[in-house]
């Protein structure tokens, strides 16, 4: 069932148009994300469709009813409320009922009540009644729902009593974001919600997102966390709208295909348009073929032109070079501990960083990653221990807090200063190839947006051609284009790499191996993130299996000694079957779950071929054409579910065999 539809919406910013005819469909349990550069007009459009802005030509039609929760960028919670008190405010018709319920209880124990048949039979229902509302509502259950969401944003219950005035602003921000979560809107409408958080609460969230019983539209520059959370992408680009069905990798790949057709057509048009041209201009002044010559300027004045393909993107393009080379030692740290005013955050932490890798280092919020990497640095000292840097290592350090800009320079004098000997004219060209161009060079820095300082601050690391570059969230506030562009220039660079990252899927474009920071020291992961998560969860089943196998033991210690033993040959004889019975299991669940994968993806585009037909101007103005297709839609989705239920299962069986 359609929820919510947007209708040929425009947006004017004076003169110029942001985005015209976008169209939109939105279905029970979507989940959708909203792509596009900095600048295409995303937040904008989110806020109309959350009723908090009108669009300047067009409509946004909704289901009658349909409760939307949005979450703006960087919105934090203002609330004088402890946190638990804002959260438990969600459930303030649960705690109604609970009143009424303790009230009712008072009554029934009132001997006056009791004396009088009628009134207490009467008091009873009404008391059952209430007890069956409150417990279908999760009244049972809602304080363990809040303590498990606020679990998820790593709020324990050590400071659920402290009041939301006391975080700080990436607090509020996942506060609001996890009151949003209780309140379980019919549509969640979610711009950059994975802003401030680290890996271990983003894979959380995913996990929770997953299962949400709503609609999603998110807005991301998280690509990881699209690929695992929506299963449609609208891209926001050249003014318009197009629609894709599949996660992020999947739109990666189709509007690949998409624009290289555009290409092969456009091209194939432009030589047929160059053929016709020739030919008319050769023959028009000839009376024997002028005729023909007409013939064909008609056919010309006749075509309907195609516009060059994407003609009007721009992108970054750029690259970090070293002038010299360092040893094939870069960095060694050993037995260090990092902290501040004498409070350790980590260690023991051990780095041995050699020549040409690049080191992810990963860890929860607060536990000193960048803090780590100012140590190294020199900006602050190490509680213990010492970095040691190689022979001929000259770093370079892309800061997180951007505190190595000028807010009073413009964008030509900050590099200009440190360059006084290169000419105006290559740091302009320089300045252009990370997109400031014109009277852009000439603004002041504290004029220029987030992105806009990301990319000024990898520009001047760009003019260093430093051998050894330390980056800390080199991510933040770039749009995915910019991420790409900045992916493709590290892997090129013929230096070394040690950053930062929470952004997962640049960390597996970028990382020859993860370093995990904890309370207890670093550790190694040879490989990029996806393995690092892997080997993560091989850890922690064989501890589980470590610690199953030791109560086990145990039990069996305890155990009847006096108990018969059997026959080491019958037991092994046993074990062989059941392994074998285990293997054809495991093939015949293999197959049934590959099956109704086909099964799904066939329904997909069934009922994306559905909706598509849905949108269109004469079906949508034809209430009973409507209807037949959203009965025909609704008959698609309920055997996807059902299959998706089913895929579920048997691949939680698959899982458990394997």
């Amino acid at each position: 069932m359609i929820l919510l539809q947007v209708q040929q919406v425009m947006r004017r910013f004076g003169a110029d148009v942001l985005f015209d005819n976008v169209q939109m469909d939105i279905q029970d349990h979507a989940r959708v994300a909203l792509v596009g550069r900095n600048g295409a007009g995303k937040s904008t459009l989110l806020k109309m469709i959350a009723g908090e802005t009108v669009p300047d030509e067009g409509q946004i039609s909704m289901r009658k009813g349909l409760t939307i929760g949005y979450l703006a960028q960087d919105q934090g919670l203002n609330s004088a409320n402890s946190i638990w008190e804002e959260m438990s405010s969600v459930f303030a018709g649960l705690h109604k009922l609970e009143a009424q319920m303790h009230q009712l209880e008072d009554q029934l124990s009132d001997p006056a009540v009791i004396a009088d048949q009628a009134t207490y039979e009467q008091t009873l229902k009404t008391y059952d009644q209430v007890q069956t509302d409150f417990q279908q509502q999760n009244g049972y259950g809602y304080q363990a729902e809040i303590r498990g969401v606020l679990h998820g944003f790593q709020f324990d219950a050590d400071v659920y009593d402290k009041s939301v005035t006391e975080l700080s602003g990436g607090q509020k921000t996942q506060l609001a974001l996890a009151k949003l979560l209780l309140e379980k809107r019919d549509l969640l409408i979610l711009d950059e919600p994975t802003n401030h958080l680290d890996v271990e609460t983003l894979t959380w969230l995913e996990s929770y997102l997953q299962s949400y019983t709503g609609s999603l539209l998110i807005v991301s520059h998280d690509r990881y966390f699209l690929d695992r959370v929506v299963n449609e992408v609208y891209d926001l680009s050249h003014h318009e709208m197009v629609h894709y069905t599949g996660n992020y990798d999947q739109y990666v790949q189709t509007k690949a295909a998409r624009i290289q057709a555009e290409w092969k057509h456009y091209e194939k048009q432009q030589a047929e348009i160059s053929k016709l041209e020739d030919f008319v201009n050769r023959n028009i002044v000839r009376a024997s073929t002028t005729k023909r010559a007409q013939s064909r300027r008609k056919q010309l004045a006749k075509m309907d032109r195609l516009e060059r393909p994407d003609s009007d993107d721009k992108t970054a393009h750029f690259g970090f070079h070293a002038s010299k080379q360092s040893g094939n030692i870069v960095l060694t740290v050993k037995d260090a501990a990092v902290g501040y005013q004498g409070q350790i955050l980590s260690a023991p932490d051990n780095l041995n960083v050699k020549k040409h890798e690049a080191i992810a280092i990963v860890g929860p919020n607060g536990i000193g990653k960048s803090t780590l990497l100012k140590s190294i640095l020199g900006q602050i000292p190490f509680i213990k221990g010492q970095a040691v840097f190689g022979t001929n290592v000259v770093t370079g350090y892309y800061d997180q807090e951007q505190k190595n800009l000028h807010d009073r320079k413009t964008v030509l004098s900050e590099l200009w200063d440190e360059h006084p000997t290169t000419p105006e004219k290559d740091i302009r060209t320089i300045l252009g190839s990370f997109l400031f161009t014109g009277e852009d060079v000439d603004k002041p820095i504290n004029a220029l947006s987030g992105g806009e300082r990301a990319r000024l601050l990898l520009t001047k690391l760009a003019m260093q051609n430093d051998n050894f570059l330390i980056l800390d969230e080199p991510t933040n506030h770039l749009d995915i284009d910019s991420r790409e562009v900045l992916e493709v220039a590290l892997n090129d660079f013929d230096g070394t790499l040690l950053f930062v990252s929470h952004d997962r899927y640049f960390i597996n474009q970028v990382a020859t191996s993860v370093v995990e920071v904890s309370p207890t020291g670093t550790e190694l992961f040879l490989g990029d993130y996806d393995y690092y998560i892997d080997k993560k969860q091989e850890q922690a089943e064989f501890a589980e299996a470590a610690a199953s196998a030791a109560a086990e033991s145990e039990s069996a210690a305890n155990a009847d000694q006096t108990s018969a033993v059997p026959d080491s040959r019958s037991k092994g004889q046993q074990t062989y079957q059941a392994s074998k019975q285990q293997q054809r299991e495991k093939r015949k669940l293999e197959r049934s779950v590959a099956a109704l994968e086909e099964k799904m993806s066939t329904l997909e585009s069934q009922a994306t071929s559905i909706q598509e037909q849905m949108s269109q101007p004469e079906v949508f103005a034809d209430a009973v054409k409507l209807q037949d297709f959203q009965k025909e839609l609704d008959t698609v989705t309920a055997e996807h579910e059902q299959a998706e239920n089913d895929w579920t299962e048997q691949a939680e069986q698959l899982e458990n065999l394997d």
